[in-house]
């Protein structure tokens, strides 16, 4: 049980990776001022979401303890990051 904890925390923060890196090629790749603030927010809610989920994920199955900043954490992310941008 441990190990496929590990793989599915591993993959939440690959992935948040990876919307990261694609959030900040598309920073310096496009030309428009309105399409270079949107690249990253929407990569970077992704990424910093996926953050969260892994780090929530952590301390529930490895930590044995539920923390709750984390979900507050990325649904304020999720609601808030999108609309400002």
């Amino acid at each position: 049980m441990e190990s496929l904890s590990d793989i599915l925390i591993s993959f939440f923060l690959v992935v948040a990776g990876i919307f990261g890196l694609v959030g900040s090629f598309g920073l310096v790749k496009l030309k428009d001022t309105m399409q270079r603030i949107h690249a990253p927010t929407k990569a970077t809610t992704l990424g910093v979401g996926g953050v969260l989920i892994a780090s929530m994920l952590y301390f529930t199955l490895v930590e044995d303890s539920f923390s709750f900043h984390e979900l507050l954490i990325t649904l304020f992310l999720f609601i808030t990051a999108p609309i400002t941008a």
